[in-house]
Order: structure tokens, then C-alpha cells, then sequence
């Protein structure tokens, strides 16, 4: 027996194995996965529009009939990691205007507050193989309300809240379908499913459910080469059988049972063609489009269907009666196999999902902490099952996109310069982890850097592989810079990969190893993209940065991605901030890998000087740099005609420059002989700048931070003053002062504004859609919380503040560190009246049996009540919820 498998075979836990043989490649584990987004149109991928018309060009309406070029998307679905064959569900209640094949929601010049899905579904687990996995959406038994859905969100202002489905009244006679689906893998390429769905009314309810396979069309744009192929098949064995032949896949069937109350199945064949007629009023290329079972079902359009039963979409259709509080299921498998008249149901179908529900069970039951409450634990893997189901396939090809291609139209010229035109390398067809698979699905930098922190908790392997494919020759940019997301690839993002890179590492580490390959790997690229920043962001070379909206949208007087007035420009207390941060945690791993090769003890002095050169700037740079000595906080700085006027509204750009900090010990130094040497030489020598180094002789430490004692106490008395920042639920990202005193500045006879604005953004500058006026947002909170760790570690009990300011009790940084832990997590879990904040007092939420045990893991939350806001599946860094309960369970 191999070392290998010998060490498989030590493995405890039987998802454990699996992720060791997928590691090892093995086993294909992970190659069959909740990878199907919930959205594909409207996004920029599949705009080809001359002015990038992105919402406009691609519809809800459209995407029944027409083909996606880049993807596809679907209802709570599945499939392979290059998204070749998917499947996925669809469901009539007889009264609906349209097949529900996907996710309804508004686009972002529909909404009052942009783009917003809705529909009440729920990630609800998943191993990290998908090995297990479980969802439920709640399906209306009456018309579901599409047009009143649009029409009051685009009467209301920004003022408002969104008008939701749940305010529609559709739920409250519980005339609804419980749909839950299932998936239990009994091989890498044999995967069982079963779909339930629970009438909740009390009278008999009609549902159609469609199972429904297909192929992503890769065949119809006149390509060749990786990714592109003939068109496959698939065609009907038996009544209830499907097999797929795909000539980049193996043989698949897809098989279903019979069913009580059911008439069926009756399988359907269709082409995942475009219905040109539909749309463009030109004829079609086939007789049988996309948009067939639509037509077939709601609209009783027999032609609509292939009578040969052979396509490259299928569907297998139920028809039920069900029965009130009763349920109904149907039990599949899909399965690959030489002999696909072999492939059935088989009798162990009961048995592979007793055994992987168990499975999961036993592998949260080791990664979870035992001494978490029932709702904490639900809440925690509800957490992770929606970090793990917001993985997506992820494909876009710069050059091909902005060529068009060779059997469509010739894209307009204009396209030639429109968005990402910079990016021709950029060429990504990855599973990727998302922020949200319908509001946001594509990647976003500085967002992935936060959810992968989370997935080092749940599947180490994976959030590694994440950090370093970002940093790949085909995301980014020759230059040096990190790709930010597809709606603009140049936008800058704040520089938290580092960070992500060294938590990982560190949290990764098993029985004191350490993957210093991954180290390695990850700082050789992130050398480049902290060149490009000192090359590109630094505009008068005097370390003070200025990098546009950084991730906080509309948190500023101006639009900071936009001309500025009179054509001056800003210095920022937050880019400023984040380099200095940036170049902390580049240290420390310089000095991590050191410690077994003295090459990086040079990097580790390079960055330990910039790092003092940074906090040098922000601090004394033209007297007091960017620090105002009469408020005691840092705010940017306008320059304008060789002025700089100071921007005061106390915002998290005032706040970012407590996250720079890095403590240094004595016996580190001293065990890296020449890092130590040009230590003391430049301490030495440079006596100027060494004031901003803290050294503590009695614990041998040495405190790197851009705030002085007095200083970093300065802002805690604003950060921790419930007037200001400190909300029940954690910090805001404006300070509430702004809603008696908002802040305003006049140029030109032209006012430019800041107020308080604790929910829904009431602005449409640069991401109006999300707002950093007031809101809570979990990265920047997680970042204060370890901060404020560090701060403790050097300083320790001596340091105490009032917590709440002016409240007369004192606490030390530690223990304010676990109080903001404990507010972040009163967000999602329930307090003792058994209410959850982010439900913003729905009811059902509270009281109903089949609503309580929902938690739904918003984007940012309501600065005064916690109300979840933005996308409500953004299990992504609020997967970090589950970080602050282990941690306060620590």
C-alpha cells in the first residue's frame, strides 16, 4: 500500500476521504456541483449591445427563448464544471403566465434601489464535494406577480424600501409549494436526486414539475477549439429515461421513477436554439427552440415539441394534484455508464441518501464547535451550504467577446472600445466562487478575498486554489493589476488579497505544517500587483494613494471614479490606509518564509520601510498629513490648485487606517540575522521616521501602525460612540452624527452632500445600488475586529476604553474585539424573543414552523435595526457570521 493510501485510509470521516481524493486527484469528486447560476441573462458576458446596454439587451423576457452565449442558468441546479450537460427544475401551478424555469427578478433600471431578485429561496446544506446537498424554494400556488412586482418598485423612490414578494400577500394564506431538492452522489459521475414538494394550503393544489436536462450550446457560433464542439444529443431509451451523448463527455442517462397523484411522466424534446420568430420576428433555424415546454404547457402548443424525441433539451413532465398539507416526490438519478439501458434507480437509492445526510451530519459535527446553541449551528451551516452552493461556472473570453462571432452579426464598432477592452488577455472558464449566483454572479475581487477566508474553514483546498487562480496569467493584467469584476475589470478593488492569502495559510496549517508552497506561489504574483499599485495609484510619489471608489460605492462627497471638480484630485485616507495594510501583510509573510530562506529577508526590509514611509505620509506629510488634530480623525484630502481641503465627514475612510497594523517580536527579528541588521541601521539612520514605530521592552514587541496611542484612542472614542458609529449590530460605515449634521462642501456655487442614510441608498452615485452611507457591512468589521486583536496583543490590559463611549465601562482591545463579534452575530442569529434582525420583523420568519429556521445572509444590513439589505443570498463574506460565532465561542 502507497503512503497515499495509506493516509486515505487513516482519514476519519468519509467526506474527509473524499476531499483527499479529489485533492489527489483520484477521484473526480467535485466535478458534478451546484455550478449553474441562478441568473446568465443580463449580465456583461452576454450583452452585445453597441453602448453596453447590459440590462436592456438581454431580458427576463428573453431568456426563455433565447440561447446564452457564455453559460446558463437555472432553478437550484446542477451541473459539471465545464457546464456542458445541466440539470435543473421547472414548475407550472397552472395559473402563471410562464414556465418558471429561473429566478425572477428586477434588473437595475427597474428597481427603486437597482437590480434585486425576487423569489424566497434557500441554500440549505452541502459538503464540500457536493457530495450532499439540499435547497428548498417556495413556490406561490397562485399567479406569481411579475408585472405588480415591477410596477411598484419602479413608483418608489429611493426613500423607500424594496417592495418584495412576501409584501405582495402571496404567502399569506399559505397557498405555496415547499419544493425542496436534493442531491446524494453514490460515485464522481453517478449522482441520485430527489425533488419534494409540500402543498401548505388546505386545499388541493395542481403543480407540474419538469426534471430537465440540456446542453450548454457550444455549437452554434462558428468556433473551434477548447470549449466548442459538434452539437450533442440527447434522446429518449424508455418513458422515463434520457441519455446524453456529448462528444467531450462520456455517455449519461438521466432515469426517474413513477409517482403517486401523478400523470406522467411525459418526456419532452426541444433545441437549446433561439426562438428568432419570438424575438426578432425572423425565421428559425430549427422548428424546435428553447422556449418549447413554455409553449408547450402554458400555452397548449403541441407542435412545440420534438415528436422524434431527440433534441439537445429534454425534460421529463409530472403533473400533480396534490392533495392539502400533503407532499409529493420524485426520485432521479443521473448517472454515466457504457450500457445506459443498465442505468436505474436501483434499490441502494434510499441508502445513498441515509448515508450521505449522515455523512455531512458527522463532518459538521467535527468542524463546528460543540458548544454552539441549535441556532447557531443551523445558522452556521446554513452558511456554509450557501458559500458552497454560490460556486459557479464562470466563462468569459475578453478578445472572442469584443470580436463577436463568426455566425452572428458583426458587433457595432463602438463595441470595439466599449467596457474591458483593455483586458484582451482575459480568458476565464472556471468554477469560481461567486457573491451571489443571482445579484452578483460573477466574481469580484475584493469580496472573493473575504468568502475565502470563510472556505478555509470548510474546504481549505479550494479557498488555496481560489486565491491563486486570481492571480493567474489569464485574470490578471500584464501590468500587475487584479481583475475587480465584469462590469468594469479595471475598477480597483481594495488590496485584501495578501491578507486572504496569509489568514488562509495560517488557518490551513495542520499539526504545525504549513503549505509554504501556496505561500510562495501566491507572494511571487502579489509582488506584481503591489508594484502596480506604487506605480499607478501614487500620482505625486509621496506615498499618499488615491484609488477611486475602493470597494465603499457611494460613501463619498463625489463619485471618487469620476473627474473631479475644478480637475483636482484626491488623496485618500482609505487607499492610504490600504496600502499600508497591504504592505503589513506582505511583511509578515516575507518574514514567515524567511525563516526558511533568507532571499525574502530582504523583501520583508522592503516592506517594513515602505510600510513606515506610508504611515510617515498619512500622518506628518505637509505637518499633520491627512490627520485632523482637531477632530482626532483622518479624512481624504482634496487638492485643488495646490490647496488641500480637507473632506470631513466621518465615514470608514477615517477608520480603514486603524486595519494597519502588524506587531513584530524580538525573537522573530533576532532569529533572521539580516533583516534585523537593516532594521537597526534604518532605525538608526533614520530617526525621522522611526517615531512611528512603537517598541515595547518589557514584552519584546514591536508595534507597526499608522495610529499612535493617542490617536488610536481618538478614534475608538468615535468608532465605539453609539451616536457615531457603534450600532446594536456592529460598526456603521457613516457615522449617525451625519443625520443631524450632514456634511457638505460648496465648489463653484455647486453643493456637494454627505447625510446618514442607514438603509436602502438614497443616492445614485457609483454603485447606487449598495450603500456605505450608514450601513453595516461585514468585511470591514471582521478586518476592525482582528485589529483590534493585534492592538491587544501588544499593548494588553493596559490599553482600556469606554465601551460605549462615555458609558463609564471600560474595556480592554480584546474585549471590545469580542463584543464587536458578539453584535455582528446578533445580525442572523435569534435573540431570545426568537427574532433575527436581518428579517427586518416578517413575521413568518419568527412564528411560522416552515419560515423560522431560514436565516438569509444578506449583503449589508440596516444601520440602526439590522433589516438585511441588498442581495439576500450573499453568503459569501457574510458566511463570516460563522467565523464570529466560533469565535466568540473561542
Amino acid at each position: 500500500m502507497t503512503a497515499e493510501a495509506n493516509q486515505l485510509q487513516q482519514l476519519e470521516l468519509a467526506e474527509e476521504r473524499r476531499m483527499a481524493e479529489e485533492e489527489a486527484r483520484a477521484l473526480n469528486w467535485k466535478r458534478w456541483g451546484p455550478y449553474l447560476p441562478e441568473r446568465q441573462w443580463g449580465t456583461v458576458r452576454e450583452d452585445y449591445s453597441p453602448d453596453g446596454s447590459v440590462w436592456t439587451y438581454f431580458t427576463h423576457d428573453h431568456a426563455r427563448s433565447r440561447t446564452y452565449r457564455w453559460g446558463e442558468d437555472g432553478l437550484l441546479g446542477l451541473t459539471d464544471r465545464q457546464c456542458r450537460l445541466c440539470f435543473a427544475l421547472a414548475l407550472w401551478n397552472e395559473k402563471d403566465s410562464i414556465l418558471k424555469e429561473r429566478l425572477f427578478g428586477l434588473s437595475g433600471v427597474e428597481g427603486n434601489h437597482g437590480e434585486d431578485v425576487k423569489e424566497c429561496y434557500y441554500y440549505l446544506d452541502s459538503t464540500p464535494t457536493h457530495s450532499y446537498m439540499k435547497a428548498l424554494y417556495k413556490y406561490p400556488q397562485n399567479a406569481f406577480p411579475y408585472a405588480h412586482l415591477v410596477e411598484e418598485n419602479r413608483g418608489r423612490s429611493r426613500e423607500e424600501p424594496e417592495y418584495e414578494l412576501s409584501d405582495t400577500g402571496i404567502f399569506d394564506k399559505n397557498e405555496y409549494f415547499d419544493v425542496f431538492i436534493e442531491y446524494a452522489k453514490a460515485g464522481p459521475d453517478d449522482v441520485y436526486i430527489r425533488i419534494t414538494a409540500h402543498n401548505r394550503a388546505s386545499t388541493n393544489a395542481p403543480l407540474h414539475l419538469l426534471p430537465t436536462l440540456w446542453f450548454r450550446n457550444t455549437w452554434a457560433w462558428g468556433r473551434a477549439g477548447e470549449g466548442y464542439t459538434i452539437k450533442p444529443q440527447l434522446s429518449l431509451l424508455d418513458v422515463n429515461k434520457i441519455l446524453a451523448i456529448h462528444p467531450n463527455l462520456e455517455p449519461f442517462t438521466l432515469v426517474s421513477s413513477p409517482v403517486q397523484y401523478s400523470i406522467g411522466p411525459t418526456p419532452l424534446f426541444t433545441d437549446n436554439e433561439t426562438n428568432r420568430s419570438r424575438l426578432f420576428g425572423e425565421q428559425n433555424t430549427t422548428p424546435y427552440v428553447k422556449d418549447a415546454f413554455h409553449e408547450y404547457i402554458v400555452n397548449q402548443r403541441l407542435s412545440a415539441i420534438d415528436p422524434g424525441c431527440t433534441g439537445t433539451k429534454a425534460a421529463l413532465h409530472y403533473k400533480f394534484d396534490v392533495p392539502p398539507f400533503a407532499a409529493v416526490t420524485i426520485n432521479l438519478r443521473l448517472a454515466s455508464g457504457r450500457d445506459p439501458h443498465g442505468v436505474t434507480l436501483g434499490e441502494d437509492f434510499e441508502n445513498v441518501f441515509t448515508a450521505r445526510r449522515t455523512e455531512a451530519d458527522e463532518y459538521y459535527s467535527k468542524i463546528l464547535s460543540p458548544m454552539l446553541s441549535a441556532d447557531e449551528r443551523n445558522v452556521s451551516r446554513q452558511a456554509y451550504a450557501g458559500l458552497l452552493w454560490t460556486k459557479q461556472f464562470y466563462y468569459y473570453s475578453v478578445r472572442e467577446w469584443l470580436e463577436g462571432d463568426p455566425t452572428q452579426a458583426s458587433p457595432a464598432p463602438p463595441r470595439k472600445k466599449c467596457r474591458n477592452s483593455e483586458w484582451e488577455h482575459l480568458y476565464n472558464r472556471d468554477i469560481i466562487s461567486v457573491p451571489d449566483k443571482w445579484e452578483y454572479p460573477w466574481y469580484a475581487a475584493w469580496d472573493l478575498a473575504f468568502h475565502m477566508v470563510a472556505f478555509a474553514k470548510v474546504d481549505p483546498s479550494f479557498a488555496k486554489q481560489q486565491l491563486l487562480l486570481l492571480l493567474r496569467e489569464w485574470y490578471m493584467h500584464p501590468n500587475g493589476q487584479i481583475p475587480a469584476y465584469e462590469f468594469e475589470l479595471s475598477n480597483v478593488n481594495p488590496p485584501v488579497h495578501a491578507w486572504a492569502c496569509w489568514r488562509v495559510y495560517k488557518m490551513t496549517s495542520q499539526q504545525g505544517q504549513r503549505d509554504q508552497s501556496f505561500l510562495k506561489r501566491a507572494f511571487a504574483k502579489l509582488l506584481l500587483n503591489f508594484t502596480w499599485w506604487i506605480n499607478r495609484k501614487d500620482i505625486q510619489g509621496k506615498n499618499l494613494f488615491a484609488g477611486g471608489f475602493l470597494g465603499l460605492d457611494n460613501i463619498g462627497v463625489f463619485d471618487r471614479s469620476a473627474p473631479l471638480p475644478k480637475g483636482g484630485h484626491l488623496q485618500q485616507a482609505d487607499a492610504t490606509a490600504w496600502m499600508a495594510f497591504y504592505c503589513g501583510t506582505m511583511l509578515a509573510i516575507a518574514l514567515e518564509l524567511a525563516a526558511f530562506d533568507e532571499v525574502y529577508e530582504d523583501l520583508a526590509s522592503k516592506f517594513f520601510e515602505h510600510f513606515i514611509a506610508i504611515s510617515d505620509a498619512i500622518n506628518h506629510l505637509g505637518g499633520t498629513g491627512l490627520w485632523d488634530q482637531l477632530d482626532g480623525f483622518y479624512y481624504d484630502k482634496l487638492q485643488i490648485d495646490g490647496h488641500g481641503i480637507p473632506l470631513r465627514a466621518r465615514s470608514l475612510v477615517g477608520i480603514i487606517p486603524m486595519l494597519a497594523v502588524e506587531v513584530l517580536t524580538d525573537e522573530q527579528i533576532g532569529r533572521l540575522p539580516g533583516f534585523r541588521k537593516r532594521l537597526e541601521w534604518f532605525i538608526a539612520q533614520r530617526s525621522d521616521l522611526a517615531k512611528n514605530i512603537t517598541h515595547s521592552h518589557h514584552n519584546g514587541l514591536r508595534l507597526l501602525a499608522i495610529p499612535s496611542r493617542d490617536k488610536l484612542e481618538r478614534l475608538l472614542s468615535y468608532v465605539l460612540n453609539e451616536e457615531e458609529f457603534l450600532s446594536p449590530f456592529g460598526i456603521r460605515s457613516l457615522s449617525k452624527i451625519h443625520s443631524k449634521y450632514p456634511y457638505s462642501i460648496s465648489i463653484d456655487n455647486v453643493e456637494y452632500r454627505v447625510d446618514y442614510s442607514p438603509g436602502d441608498s438614497n443616492t445614485d452615485f457609483f454603485g447606487g445600488n449598495s450603500n456605505w452611507r450608514g450601513p453595516i457591512w461585514f468585511p470591514i468589521n471582521v478586518l476592525l475586529i482582528e485589529a483590534l486583536e493585534r492592538y491587544h496583543f501588544f499593548y494588553g490590559d493596559s490599553f482600556k476604553v469606554h465601551c460605549p463611549s462615555g458609558s463609564g465601562k471600560s474595556l480592554t482591545l480584546l474585549e471590545v474585539a469580542q463584543e464587536l463579534t458578539r453584535r455582528l452575530s446578533r445580525l442572523i442569529v435569534r435573540n431570545e424573543d426568537g427574532v433575527r434582525a436581518c428579517h427586518g420583523g416578517e413575521h413568518r420568519y419568527t412564528h411560522d414552523e416552515h419560515w423560522q429556521d431560514l436565516p438569509l445572509f444578506y449583503e449589508y444590513f440596516h444601520g440602526d435595526s439590522g433589516r438585511g439589505i441588498g442581495a439576500s443570498h450573499q453568503t459569501g463574506w457574510t458566511a463570516l457570521v460563522g467565523w464570529c460565532i466560533e469565535r466568540l465561542k473561542r
